[in-house]
């Protein structure tokens, strides 16, 4: 299931590189960055944020098989209608909204029930479960580009809704609830009051004006804004991995969808791996460590990259930001409980989702409206540099996000030792 969804969302890249490019066949789609990213941010932001309504049906339905088919379906009919789309608004729509209303009914089905099944080994669990999405992405993204060069955009989608759909039918066959943790997981959808008073869950800040004996109050969901802050960062790199070797490095575009390839790919063993390592040091421990150094890892390897040190982003960041996918699962169940697994991971999905539809968007918005390495907002430009400082700029918001989603997830961890009565290393 995660080879097929979140594969999906991960090459995402390529269809950022071709829509944006002069052979597009999309109307205005051309060097418009930030709108044609919005395409695939509705997509895979609504593949996250959709558990806020796909969660209380696998509550209130005991056959959630059907939930998961008509997912399926409902994701590839919206790849196989964007093959149709001439328009931005008609790729929002198609590969965006039906994608991604499908491909969470069809995603969470099996992600909301999984956790309950595993105790002692969790994490390792679950990065198996999500080590998928690394190899979809391994595996779509040089067959997608094959398919691209050879047959078109057009055929290129239809294959690919098709082959999503005959390989979503077994898949939605096997979900079934019937362990009784996990039927109990999934039985609770709204999140209670005694959570929403706990700290892991509510930061409550008061702020004084000028002396004045007002204050204002402000509540946040600490463990949600942080998965908001990584979603927003971490689709970032996803996006423009492929536009940044073929536009500032003079890749070829084969070349680029490789290294998105390769990046995938080391993610989807990382994913295993850290899930692995938390199971021994402890999840939170591990998912902290890996969010604060992929973010050190785009600052240090991406901003203002060559050829070498880019080669080295792609692989260390593949590594590192498997690590949060993998485990924000597993920490949600240890730190509130198998029983309020499904309401809470529920809502921070949703947040996280919302996090994704503004990230690479706003990374567009700071690159500009650009031809490859050519024009630059209808200017004539002798070298890249202009270019490549934007996307230096791209870099330190990108990296300035999942270093604060660090500092969230380091406070999550000293919060819920202080719930639970006393600091443990391994947690």
């Amino acid at each position: 299931m995660t080879f097929h969804v979140i594969g999906i969302n991960s090459i995402y890249g390529l269809f950022q590189e071709f829509y944006t490019s002069p052979e597009t066949n999309v109307k205005g789609a051309e060097g418009q960055d930030a709108l044609v990213s919005l395409v695939g941010t509705i997509g895979s932001g609504l593949t996250w944020s959709g558990s806020i309504f796909v969660n209380p049906m696998i509550g209130r339905f005991d056959n959630v098989k059907l939930i998961s088919l008509a997912g399926a379906f409902i994701m590839s009919l919206g790849i196989f209608l964007a093959s149709f789309s001439t328009q931005l608004w008609q790729l929002y729509l198609t590969q965006g909204v039906l994608y991604g209303i499908g491909s969470s009914m069809y995603y969470f089905p099996i992600m909301s029930l999984t956790p309950a099944y595993f105790d002692r080994n969790r994490g390792a669990a679950m990065g198996i479960v999500l080590a998928g999405s690394g190899v979809g992405g391994l595996v779509l993204s040089p067959v997608f580009h094959t398919l691209l060069t050879r047959l078109g955009i057009q055929w290129a989608l239809r294959i690919l809704a098709i082959w999503n759909f005959v390989l979503g039918i077994p898949i939605s066959c096997v979900v079934t609830k019937k362990h009784g943790a996990a039927a109990n997981a999934a039985g609770s959808t709204r999140v209670s009051m005694a959570l929403v008073k706990r700290g892991t869950f509510i930061l409550q800040v008061r702020t004084a004006a000028q002396g004045r004996s007002f204050f204002a109050e402000t509540i946040w969901s600490i463990q949600s804004l942080g998965a908001l802050l990584q979603a927003a960062g971490n689709m970032v790199p996803v996006y423009f991995l492929t536009t940044y070797s073929v536009s500032i490095l003079s890749y070829s575009s084969s070349t680029g969808s490789l290294l998105l390839a390769v990046n995938t790919a080391v993610n989807s063993a990382a994913r295993i791996g850290m899930g692995v390592l938390a199971d021994r040091v402890g999840r939170q421990n591990t998912m902290i460590l890996s969010v604060i150094f992929s973010g050190i890892a785009v600052f240090a390897l991406w901003y203002d990259s060559d050829r070498a040190r880019f080669l080295a982003f792609v692989v260390f960041y593949g590594i590192l930001a498997g690590g949060y996918n993998a485990l924000l699962p597993t920490t949600i169940t240890e730190v509130y409980g198998v029983q309020n697994y499904s309401s809470v991971n529920g809502f921070i999905y949703f947040v996280r989702g919302l996090g994704a539809l503004f990230g690479a968007p706003i990374a567009g918005l700071i690159l500009g409206s650009h031809q490859r390495g050519t024009r630059l907002n209808g200017s004539m430009i002798s070298d890249l540099q202009v270019l490549k400082k934007r996307y230096n700029e791209v870099a330190v918001f990108d990296g300035t996000l999942i270093l604060a989603a660090g500092v969230c997830v380091a406070y999550v961890r000293w919060l819920d030792a202080r719930d639970k009565g006393g600091w443990s290393w391994k947690a």
